[in-house]
């Protein structure tokens, strides 16, 4: 398995950023505290909140089916080194390939994205690689610490054979799982795993387990430079300067995957989660070649219809005057490479 290379084995500082943290936790860059309010999700669940009008008429909007495709076992199990090749498993969770390495993105395998089995949300749409039909795992990277991007089950179930880089703070949760091969980074580290560099950069959102550890641990994004290009992995999160600044210090990027559902109600999503719209001025920001829609279709979270996400998606970047080659959205399972 390969080593970090940073020396000493600690990460690096990549690009210098402001500071983000106060005796009350982690903050935002671009938001004044404070940022999420836990009063506003209960006013939303007994439907306190404004009314909002349907973004596409309901009648264009088919019901709600998984797309799903055979997964490309073949690439699969024998990926060009030389290119990037991801397969879509659901929601944020992604198999990334390159450079010999097999890395996933907020892995969930499980039936609900919960504390307990029994309740919670539930998976509209089986993983799109089983655990048999998984190459082995080199490298994880976590976002943030909702249930529905960091999974107790599917953690422990990878183990310790697999390193885990995590957002500031998280460490110690992965050690209480009996997870000790874990990397932690804050805003603005990097650190390098064989020829591979990640880059832990900001995102606008926040995290929490419970009730009483709102913001107590980091959340974030992720740039990877690889020999076959630089890939971005995004956080939930709110459309703000921050993807500015990232392209800015690492773009252009071969590739992004970007969240497009999880966005309704906007009165109280907005500053946390990105809509279609925004993830085309995201994609823009980042100076991405390609994007890849995400954080829809598997769980359904929030408001919006479940079948909605890749229909808005096509009308916003047909707004944008954007092909929509440049930003799609791939079947539960479908592999695509990159040269």
């Amino acid at each position: 398995m390969p080593a970090l290379a940073s020396g000493c084995g600690q990460p690096t500082d990549a690009f210098e950023v402001p500071p983000h943290r106060s005796p009350q936790g982690f903050h935002n860059l671009y938001l004044k505290p404070p940022q999420e309010r836990p009063l506003g999700f209960f006013r939303w669940k007994l439907g306190l909140g404004p009314h909002e009008t349907p973004v596409l008429p309901p009648e264009k909007i088919p019901s709600y089916r998984p797309q799903i495709a055979t997964a490309d076992l073949n690439h699969i199990n024998g990926p060009d080194p030389r290119r990037i090749q991801v397969a879509w498993i659901g929601h944020s969770t992604f198999l990334v390939q390159v450079a010999g390495l097999n890395l996933l993105t907020d892995p969930i395998f499980s039936e609900r994205a919960s504390p307990v089995s029994f309740a919670g949300p539930r998976r509209y749409a089986p993983p799109g690689l089983s655990w048999a039909e998984l190459p082995r795992i080199d490298a994880v990277v976590i976002s943030h610490n909702h249930y529905v991007h960091l999974d107790l089950a599917t953690v422990t179930r990878l183990g310790n054979r697999t390193r885990f880089l995590v957002p500031l703070g998280l460490g110690v949760w992965f050690r209480e799982a009996g997870i000790d091969n874990v990397v932690e980074l804050d805003w603005g580290q990097q650190a390098e795993f064989g020829p591979l560099t990640f880059h832990c950069v900001p995102a606008q959102h926040f995290s929490a387990r419970g009730l009483r550890d709102r913001n107590a641990v980091l959340w974030c994004s992720w740039g990877l430079e690889t020999p076959g290009g630089k890939v971005f992995f995004s956080c939930d999160t709110g459309y703000s300067p921050d993807a500015r600044d990232i392209g800015e210090a690492f773009g252009p990027f071969r590739l992004s995957l970007l969240p497009i559902g999880g966005y309704q109600p906007r009165w109280f999503m907005s500053t946390m989660h990105v809509n279609p719209p925004e993830a085309v001025k995201m994609h823009r920001a980042l100076r991405s070649e390609q994007s890849l829609g995400m954080h829809w279709g598997t769980f359904k979270p929030t408001d919006e219809p479940m079948s909605e996400p890749p229909l808005y998606l096509a009308r916003a970047l047909k707004e944008a005057a954007i092909p929509a080659e440049e930003f799609q959205v791939l079947k539960i399972g479908e592999t695509r490479g990159f040269p």
